[in-house]
């Protein structure tokens, strides 16, 4: 599936590649139910969104003088070790010196753009394994250079395993019945990670996983990728 692609020059050799998501409907969270937080229900999505091909990395996190707090070094390596306030500093700054419009993802948009059309527990699949995602099956117990796999059928990288991203939305359990546009509630006390990481089991690497942290909190497997309204 060939989706349009927009290319955003940073300078000093780092730009930002995003991918139009476009309008649609899909089912949300896991029809095997493991926790009451995930129930699967419907959710309309009404407006296209970019969503970044890669998480973002060590060199683009650099660009805006954010410094360099990842435990593993490299350029092309997810920026890590990074809370969601510290995202919001991070995108602040992007915005001031792009056209902006940039943010985190909605929880909502980050599993549409995950599943890429698809409704098994991974976007190439039902099951996961080693040459597909860096998670813990895959015994490197590190982040790896974005990319390093293959992308889902809207040509996004590392959406399973790797490092978590935080998104928008305040945690809270699903709403009961189907949805159009939801963005979380308008407080709580956690925010939201998707995607699992190198440190995580195949259950948590698939496209409904969720997990909660205080918005203070960063490990050496969080990250993020970036999102704008078209």
């Amino acid at each position: 599936m060939r989706l349009e692609e927009v290319k955003e020059d940073l300078g000093q050799g780092v730009s930002l590649e995003m991918v139009l998501i476009p309008a649609g409907k899909f089912l949300m969270g896991s029809k095997e139910d493991r926790i009451e937080s995930e129930m699967q229900h419907e959710v309309t999505i009404t407006c296209p969104f970019y969503i970044a091909k890669y998480q973002v990395t060590q060199e683009l996190w650099k660009s805006l003088d954010m410094g360099n707090r990842s435990h593993e070094e490299g350029a092309r390596l997810p920026a890590t070790d990074v809370s969601w306030e510290d995202c919001q500093e991070f995108i602040k700054k992007l915005n001031a010196s792009t056209k902006g419009g940039y943010r985190l993802p909605y929880e909502a948009e980050w599993e549409f753009a995950c599943r890429a059309g698809t409704t098994t527990a991974y976007s190439f699949g039902a099951k996961i394994t080693p040459k597909d995602a860096n998670y813990i099956g895959s015994k490197i117990g590190k982040p790896v250079v974005v990319g390093s796999y293959k992308p889902n059928a809207f040509g996004l990288y590392d959406m399973h395993g790797n490092v978590w991203e935080w998104c928008e939305d305040w945690g809270a359990d699903y709403p009961k019945g189907a949805v159009i546009d939801p963005k979380g509630p308008a407080k709580g006390e956690y925010r939201v990670l998707r995607g699992g990481s190198f440190f995580d089991g195949s259950s948590v690497a698939s496209s409904s996983c969720r997990s909660l942290y205080l918005p203070t909190y960063g490990f050496d497997f969080f990250g993020l990728r970036l999102a704008r309204t078209k």
